[in-house]
């Protein structure tokens, strides 16, 4: 297998921007409206974006933050997102393709798509140059940010995660409306029998719900959606880290697909159970995204296995009609007793993030924009909003934000996010610049972020306070192991792994992607004695589809990553 190495072409296509001051876009509009010298600092600039997750509530930094970012910065967002749960996949795909690319780009998983086509700035210089902000925040992590071994050029920056991030707080695991939880007396969650059981004694007692049938569990398996709330559940119920389709041996590095272990296995007869019981919707297979969320909407879903930002939109809803009860509460739900939820084991500094392409006329001002919001005063604009209006500094020097501000980012999220460019959790602009997590203080004293203890206790309904009350805990994290309980992964977070993008590797990962979604859904349809045969043929259908060849493939990769992160010899 050959690596494409775009670095020499970026690298010349840098050089020549820097010198002229423009290049070439690709047919993209990059840079348009651009006044006065390259990399000036406060002439207005518009430059062309692309995100892979969608923002519905993206008001084209017409928002109260927004202004102030342009205020400040002179830069102009012309921003387009993905839709629905495509995650950039195929507009990432026609982008490597063509050439058409924005000037900036946060390409999720595709980026390696982009770097082989030769369209992804390497930031180096850029950030040692002009950057001095990015610098700061990844200190000594900032080797984390190497491509690769054979590509030590810094093609993104993380900006999906917070540097130093503590977590605070719950959004994914097995969720349960509080209403059900009430009126069962709070019973104990830890296993799937434990959530089949609420479920089940619920539903019999109230088959339906505001006049539509009850729904004691729905799950979401829109493209790669399924990953989210089928395919990745079987790993953490079962006592795995994260490490998306791979499961890799702390001792030995070696990586397999996570679907071979014997224990996923039960855990997906376990949803086959669930379906052949009338427990599981029977839709879960054919609905879209949108579909989903208009469920969960409408109250009548009792349970969910997912993370809370894929149903956010609708639990939003029906807190904007008053219906707190039917919100959700997390648990950290296992197979059974004997596995621990690693749901947070540290990945340390790694992540999705903000890419420079070679369309961009003027990359000097692209990395000044990315480093101003990476600046103390940028991270407090984007997460705190603007002193006075969105929050107060009290006589101790403490940010508040007062209570009114914070019923509307609760209670009124949609409309209050499209109005301040604030959020919850994360607002419009935290992926464009490189980011403390949750749980640093700024020199002022105070968190960077709004998502600490105090805040997000205020922050819950009084629906979720009630829960929490009755399984003695204060967050929803309370519920879940705890970081210290594991170590940290030396091979960072794989999902942001540069793989080939070209060879037998994607041939091989695109014909096991295709058989994964094909007869994970069968096996969980099956009648239950067909189970064991049909997903028997399934690990079948893997290996003649090359899997070992791509493991061990991968394995290779996983070493070298862990000797970059590390310095091990391996």
């Amino acid at each position: 297998m050959k690596w494409k190495s775009p670095k020499t072409f970026a690298a010349i296509l840098l050089a020549s921007t820097l010198l002229v001051g423009g290049c070439g876009n690709n047919g993209a509009s990059g840079g348009s409206g651009a006044k006065g010298e390259a990399g000036d600092a406060t002439s207005p600039v518009t430059f062309t974006f692309f995100g892979a997750d969608a923002s519905p509530n993206w008001n084209n930094m017409q928002d109260e933050v927004g202004k102030v970012i342009t205020e400040k910065t002179g830069v102009t967002l012309e921003a387009e997102f993905d839709v629905g749960s495509g995650g950039g996949d195929n507009k990432v795909a026609l982008m490597a393709a063509s050439g058409d690319v924005p000037d900036l780009i946060f390409a999720k998983g595709n980026l390696s798509k982009l770097v082989d086509a030769g369209y992804i700035v390497d930031m180096t210089d850029l950030i040692e140059e002009h950057a001095p902000n990015i610098k700061k925040i990844f200190s000594e992590n900032m080797n984390r940010l190497k491509y690769s071994n054979e590509d030590p050029a810094i093609y993104s920056l993380p900006t999906n995660v917070g540097v130093d991030q503590q977590y605070f707080d719950a959004g994914g695991g097995f969720e349960i409306q509080q209403r059900v939880l009430k009126e069962l007396g709070y019973p104990k969650v830890n296993t799937v029998q434990d959530f089949e059981n609420v479920l089940k004694q619920y539903v019999e007692k109230h088959p339906t719900t505001d006049g539509q049938p009850t729904i004691p569990l729905t799950l979401n398996a829109d493209d790669w959606r399924i990953m989210i709330t089928v395919t990745n559940p079987a790993f953490i119920a079962t006592g795995a880290p994260d490490d998306g389709e791979y499961y890799v041996d702390p001792q030995t590095y070696e990586a397999k697909l996570h679907y071979k272990r014997p224990e996923e296995k039960e855990y997906f007869r376990w949803l086959n159970h669930m379906y052949n019981e009338g427990l599981l919707d029977k839709d879960t297979f054919v609905q879209k995204d949108d579909q989903y969320k208009a469920k969960i909407a409408s109250g009548r879903v009792l349970g969910l296995i997912d993370q809370e930002w894929g149903y956010m939109d609708a639990e939003n809803a029906l807190k904007t009609a008053g219906k707190d009860e039917y919100t959700y509460a997390h648990f950290p739900v296992t197979l059974s007793e004997e596995y621990k939820d690693h749901s947070f084991q540290s990945a340390g500094v790694d992540g999705y993030g903000i890419s420079i392409t070679t369309a961009c006329k003027d990359p000097v001002r692209a990395i000044k924009f990315i480093d101003w919001l990476s600046s103390d005063e940028g991270q407090v604009l984007v997460n705190w909003g603007i002193e006075g209006k969105h929050y107060t500094v009290d006589e101790n020097g403490k940010r508040v934000i007062p209570a009114e501000v914070v019923d509307r980012k609760v209670n009124d999220t949609t409309n209050f996010t499209k109005e301040t460019g604030l959020g919850n959790p994360d607002g419009l602009y935290k992926i464009f610049g490189a980011r403390y997590g949750d749980g640093v203080k700024d020199p002022s004293g105070n968190y960077y972020t709004t998502n600490f203890p105090e805040q997000i206790v205020e922050n819950y309904s009084e629906a979720e306070k009630e829960t929490l009350k009755a399984y003695n805990a204060t967050t929803w994290k309370d519920l879940f192991p705890q970081e210290d309980e594991f170590p940290d992964k030396e091979w960072g977070a794989l999902y942001n792994m540069p793989v080939p993008t070209d060879g037998d590797y994607q041939v091989i990962f695109e014909k096991t992607k295709d058989i994964v979604r094909k007869r994970i859904p069968e096996a969980i349809l099956a009648k239950e004695a067909d189970f064991d045969k049909v997903y028997d043929t399934f690990l079948a259908e893997l290996d003649k589809a090359g899997a070992a060849k791509m493991e061990a493939e991968y394995t290779e990769l996983v070493k070298k990553r862990v000797a970059l992160f590390t310095g091990k010899e391996l």
